[in-house]
């Protein structure tokens, strides 16, 4: 098994608590991530925790695509928001969201503790860093808008 530690830290023009928000609707993620195409089974039976199933469409080749059924489970404490992926093929990944006041927005630490075998290390870790990347500028200009 490999592991990697992927971080990123940016601004959001939007308050912790619409940030937070965001981050703890799970369909909010289609998109967000720009490999999550559908949100199911959202479960929030648990305090400060919410569940739920994602599926993330990987095109190679532009031709070919497969769709990974993912499960999340997302915990919150304070204006952090934690939470694990266990995906096919042995690939986890621990992630956290550290939301602090910023002026008159928000300064985000994102982290991202992945984990898989040899063979798919690489690969799991360069689709990780796109979404980290991607998501920062998605989740910033959502949030500009509103």
């Amino acid at each position: 098994m490999s592991s990697s530690v992927l971080t990123h830290e940016f601004h959001v023009n939007a308050t912790p608590e619409k940030v937070f928000e965001h981050l703890t609707t799970p369909e909010s993620y289609i998109g967000l991530s720009p490999l999550v195409v559908a949100v199911s089974d959202v479960d929030r039976s648990e305090p400060d925790v919410i569940r739920y199933r994602a599926v993330e469409r990987f095109r190679f080749l532009r031709i070919f695509t497969y769709d990974n059924a993912i499960d999340v489970a997302l915990h919150t404490d304070g204006l952090s928001v934690r939470g694990e992926v266990r995906s096919p093929g042995r690939i986890r990944m621990a992630y956290r969201f550290d939301l602090e006041p910023d002026g008159t927005g928000t300064r985000m630490s994102d982290r991202l503790d992945l984990t898989a075998p040899w063979l798919l290390a690489g690969f799991a870790a360069g689709q990780a860093r796109n979404v980290q990347l991607a998501r920062a500028r998605i989740l910033a200009a959502r949030l500009s808008r509103r």
